[in-house]
């Protein structure tokens, strides 16, 4: 069991809608909604691989410094292709170029209410989003 750094990223338009990724051809939540992110490269800044991320799933150009670090979530969760422990870091942004569309291990996107998300979507990232975006806390732990 490996131990994992994930970054997130909550991009929000004008009417507070967080946009969501349905995931494509990932060994985890494959056909699910989930934010755009993934894991943190060796030696890569946390919020450098947020941006990443969000450019290579959604086609979303961000400002490292227009992310505004929201939340860490600590997990230890078990899979059917196994167990999974490490640190989720979310960001929010409400600015970014491109066209968003969707890129790597993404099927679609799709602009979401915070009080009405999709019923497929990763079954911990409801909890997550709301404890870091609506109630405002920072630190979050889900071990399952």
């Amino acid at each position: 069991m490996g131990f994992e750094l994930i970054a997130w990223v909550a991009l929000r338009d004008p009417a507070g809608r967080v946009l969501l990724a349905r995931r494509d051809g990932t060994d985890r939540g494959d056909g699910l909604w989930n934010l755009p992110g993934g894991h943190v490269n060796d030696g890569e800044p946390i919020a450098v691989a947020a941006a990443r991320e969000a450019s290579e799933e959604v086609g979303a150009l961000i400002d490292r410094l227009a992310l505004r670090h929201v939340g860490v979530q600590r997990f230890d969760l078990s899979y059917p292709s196994g167990r999974a422990r490490g640190f989720n870091f979310f960001f929010e942004s409400h600015v970014w170029l491109g066209e968003l569309a969707p890129g790597e291990l993404t099927s679609e996107l799709g602009w979401f209410a915070l009080d009405d998300l999709p019923s497929d979507i990763l079954p911990w990232l409801p909890a997550a989003l709301a404890a870091h975006l609506v109630e405002g806390r920072f630190w979050v732990e889900s071990v399952g």
